[in-house]
């Protein structure tokens, strides 16, 4: 048995957590720059507002109510998605975070103890009590029922944000699969659920009782895959750990164009800084740093570019100065005058766990003494929330940073952002 246990919006519960001013009232999060809709309350759904609307359409629509708005606030949401999963991760003896605010865990044997409903509400209010956020579970036989009970337990009420489908009453799992529309299953994206409706599959259960090798004939493997999840045969097991990534990518749109060199240098210091820290979080070595800048295809009349380059180490770093140093040959190579830059990003390749590496006698470039607890004691300390250390490469208060004009506070990463309970 497999539960699925997953935030309800995530972002938007966030930032309603810490101002109970806001609860029951319509919440909004945007994405960069605070370009469009990316987290909604349930009281902004109620309102009619969609998933990627942009903000400058429905700050000029009139609401019956005051929209409460916030800018991406990626700091708070990384440090409470910390603090639930390390909540549910008390309760199970395994569990795969699956992305910031879904984590599936493994439940076989619990019913020798309770039902399965009782330890989903068990978690439930274990994370409620802890962090004050609400999740809510679904518990089946494979992941991919677990993901379509964990949907149905928002979508009635009746089920209060636990569903548990059992392989000891099939019934139930027709009878939920049978109201899931197809577009609705982990994994069926829109382009393939249009596909399905016009072969007649309209539903999970249509999908479900659909023959895998005509699926994977006129499909794919990952599409017969599902088919086989539904039916409740176990093709993906649990990840005690995440695979090592392969490549690690750090791009943002600016607040404002960038026209000159030296802005457009502080930027790919400051991507490159982030993509170290990344780097060494993932306790891996980069063999390979690319650089792509570009301008934007939505500004008319003005004439449009876009480059890469890339620079292969001899050594593998996960030091800030080699990425830092190789980065800028790389912008060097590719950089041109007169153009209105409107995104900019550092990719590392060639992953490894190590940076061993065969050196050649006449090599010049080897490895930087003192590096790991130099870069440690840099992440040691702007972890802590009391010091944000980093290379001057990357300038003070740059006007290209991104807009976040509607931030909330560091309520939990930040010391002098804390907040304080005045009692009267």
């Amino acid at each position: 048995m497999f539960g699925l246990a997953d935030v309800n919006s995530f972002y938007a519960s966030c930032e309603s957590l810490f101002r109970p001013d806001l609860r029951g009232k319509p919440v909004v999060v945007l994405s960069n720059n605070d370009g469009c809709v990316i987290a909604r309350s349930a009281d902004a759904k109620a309102l009619g507002i969609k998933m990627g609307a942009p903000w400058f359409q429905i700050k000029n629509e009139q609401f019956h109510v005051k929209i409460h708005v916030f800018s991406s606030n990626c700091a708070l949401y990384h440090s409470m998605s910390t603090r639930v999963m390390s909540c549910i991760e008390e309760m199970v003896p395994r569990l795969e975070v699956y992305s910031v605010d879904e984590g599936f865990c493994d439940c076989r044997g619990m019913d020798l103890t309770m039902t399965y409903e009782n330890f989903g509400r068990m978690i439930r209010a274990h994370v409620l009590q802890c962090t004050g956020l609400t999740v809510g579970c679904g518990l089946a036989p494979t992941k991919t029922l677990a993901k379509s009970a964990q949907w149905a337990s928002k979508e009635w009420p009746q089920f209060r944000g636990v569903l548990a489908l059992t392989p000891t009453n099939p019934g139930r799992i027709e009878a939920m699969l049978a109201r899931q529309p197809v577009e609705e299953i982990w994994g069926v994206g829109s382009r393939i659920s249009k596909r399905l409706n016009l072969l007649g599959i309209k539903t999970a259960l249509d999908l479900a009782r659909t023959s895998p090798v005509f699926i994977r004939k006129n499909f794919s493997v990952v599409l017969e895959r599902t088919v086989r999840l539904l039916n409740g045969e176990a093709c993906i097991e649990m990840e005690d750990a995440p695979p090592p990534k392969q490549q690690i990518v750090v791009s943002r749109s600016f607040g404002e164009r960038i026209t000159s060199y030296d802005a457009m240098r502080q930027a790919i210091c400051t991507y490159a800084e982030r993509v170290g820290e990344k780097l060494r979080a993932d306790r891996q070595f980069c063999h390979h740093v690319s650089v792509f800048i570009r301008t934007s295809p939505f500004d008319t009349g003005q004439p449009g570019y876009s480059s890469t380059a890339y620079v292969r180490l001899q050594v593998g770093t996960q030091d800030t100065r080699d990425i830092i140093g190789a980065a800028v040959k790389s912008l060097d190579t590719i950089w041109r005058p007169g153009f209105r830059y409107a995104k900019a990003g550092i990719m590392l390749d060639e992953l490894r766990p190590n940076g061993i590496a065969q050196l050649n006698l006449f090599d010049a470039e080897k490895p930087r003494p003192g590096s790991e607890a130099l870069m440690g004691l840099m992440d040691t300390m702007n972890r802590s929330g009391r010091y944000n250390i980093g290379f001057a490469g990357k300038g003070i208060q740059p006007e290209w940073r991104m807009k976040r004009e509607m931030l909330s506070q560091a309520w939990t990463t930040n010391w002098k952002e804390i907040p304080i309970a005045k009692i009267c």
